[in-house]
């Protein structure tokens, strides 16, 4: 399911004061106006669990720092955004749309473990999909054990697959999810557990809401905006230095040669 439309048969919507942020998300991407209230509940679970996520996230940090510099609130958001736009953040839940595409085409059987598990083992071995080695939306910096946001996300994933007979794909998906764990952790040298984090599911849900895969990350923007602007205000009323980082070189030191004796 697709909404994308011709510019010329374009027809902006208004919004509805009446509708909440979610509901006019979808009138106004629709051509119909029509929404059912699992498909706008799921979207509005899905801006609060994106909307914040504490301050050492990478878009987020990078808020605390450009507005340690007293720069206006406008470069902030902008160097935010940048962030977010990386495929290792925001654009995260793009690339599981892909490897599962890729995933889809590959195997033969959705319900063989040993054939899920083979190609699986490809991509960890950087032989299949990107060649870099990565399952997407497996694993978080600070979660080990699970990410709370998904376990949230993943009750009304089931229900929105039901709802748009999609099941067979969520089935696909948490299969994916279950023998990726294992296979990290076999193979990973890991002091934590691995486990699917939100990005592994939203890309799914928002396909499933008909959104065009370009809107993606705009829609987490939408979301963590809220975050941006908490932490922007705590780093302006904390009016602290400008954060700069130390370093401290680990190389051995080398002796110094003058140009004439370097070869």
């Amino acid at each position: 399911m697709k909404y994308y439309l011709d510019r010329d048969s374009l027809v902006v919507h208004r919004p509805r004061p009446d509708l909440s942020t979610a509901e006019n998300f979808l009138y106004m991407l629709r051509p119909d106006n029509k929404f059912t209230p699992l498909e706008a509940k799921i979207l509005d679970v899905s801006l609060m669990l994106h909307a914040e996520h504490g301050g050492g996230n990478n878009s987020t940090f990078t808020t605390h720092v450009v507005t340690s510099s007293g720069t206006d609130t406008y470069a902030s958001v902008v160097a935010a955004l940048s962030s977010l736009k990386g495929p290792k953040h925001g654009g995260a839940n793009i690339m599981v749309v892909k490897m599962f595409k890729e995933l889809e085409r590959s195997i033969s059987d959705w319900e063989d473990n040993d054939e899920i598990l083979a190609y699986l083992e490809r991509i960890l071995h950087k032989d299949a999909f990107d060649r870099s080695g990565v399952i997407y939306g497996m694993g978080h910096a600070i979660y080990s054990i699970s990410d709370p946001r998904a376990q949230i996300f993943k009750r009304y994933v089931k229900d929105l697959s039901a709802e748009k007979g999609r099941t067979k794909e969520f089935e696909f998906y948490e299969r994916v999810e279950k023998l990726s764990a294992e296979l990290i952790a076999a193979e990973r040298k890991i002091y934590k557990g691995v486990s699917a984090n939100i990005d592994f599911y939203s890309g799914f849900v928002y396909s499933m809401l008909g959104i065009p895969m370009e809107l993606y990350t705009p829609l987490f923007a939408i979301a963590r905006i809220s975050g941006w602007s908490a932490h922007r205000i705590e780093e302006l009323n904390g009016k602290g230095k400008i954060i700069r980082p130390a370093y401290k070189s680990v190389q051995p030191r080398v002796e110094y040669h003058t140009i004439n004796e370097r070869e």
